[in-house]
């Protein structure tokens, strides 16, 4: 996988937190099956999102991550080489993909319902923001509460080869999956 070194853009912030809470999921999201604790995303994305060997497949090298946050929303890293990688973990709205759904939805040009990602529903979006279409964002919901954004801009060799972002966002979604469960000992 490859891409450019432009960050990817982060779901919209859901309402504010004094607004009334619909049920979750709500707005369309799937509800989660079989959920992970939420703690699985506590701590720092740049040391527990992805291994050195799973940024080296994804990326050619391992570049140092850096850290960033979201306000609202919660954690976030961003690796840059020929591609960037972007991963966040939503914990802060308490709204899961439900609030992917509302906020997020609307404002995409590209909007794909995803098979499950180890076990865990899935969407891609592209945000019409994205003038180039290279950036692909995939929220996954590990409980009907939290989700966590694999996000991917693609490398010059992959846009040249007319590489779907999406799906390479999914690969590295999939990944971070794996690392959660084996996290939460599932």
């Amino acid at each position: 996988m490859g891409g450019c070194s432009a960050k990817p853009a982060a779901a919209p912030a859901s309402a504010p937190a004094s607004s009334a809470r619909a049920a979750l999921p709500h707005s369309g999201a799937p509800k989660v099956d079989h959920p992970l604790p939420a703690s699985v995303l506590s701590g720092d994305p740049c040391q527990s999102a992805l291994t050195s060997d799973q940024l080296a497949q994804i990326l050619g090298t391992v570049p140092q991550g850096e850290p960033d946050s979201i306000d609202g929303l919660g954690s976030s890293c961003d690796w840059h080489a020929d591609a960037s990688v972007s991963v966040s973990y939503v914990t802060q709205d308490h709204q899961g993909l439900s609030a992917v759904y509302r906020n997020a939805k609307p404002q995409t040009s590209v909007w794909r319902v995803f098979p499950l990602i180890q076990g865990f529903p899935a969407v891609g979006y592209v945000s019409r923001e994205s003038k180039l279409g290279d950036i692909c964002t995939v929220s996954v919901g590990i409980a009907d509460s939290v989700s966590f954004d694999a996000g991917l801009i693609l490398s010059r060799a992959r846009k040249d080869a007319h590489a779907d972002p999406c799906e390479l966002a999914a690969r590295v979604a999939g990944m971070v999956a794996t690392n959660l469960r084996r996290k939460a000992g599932s």
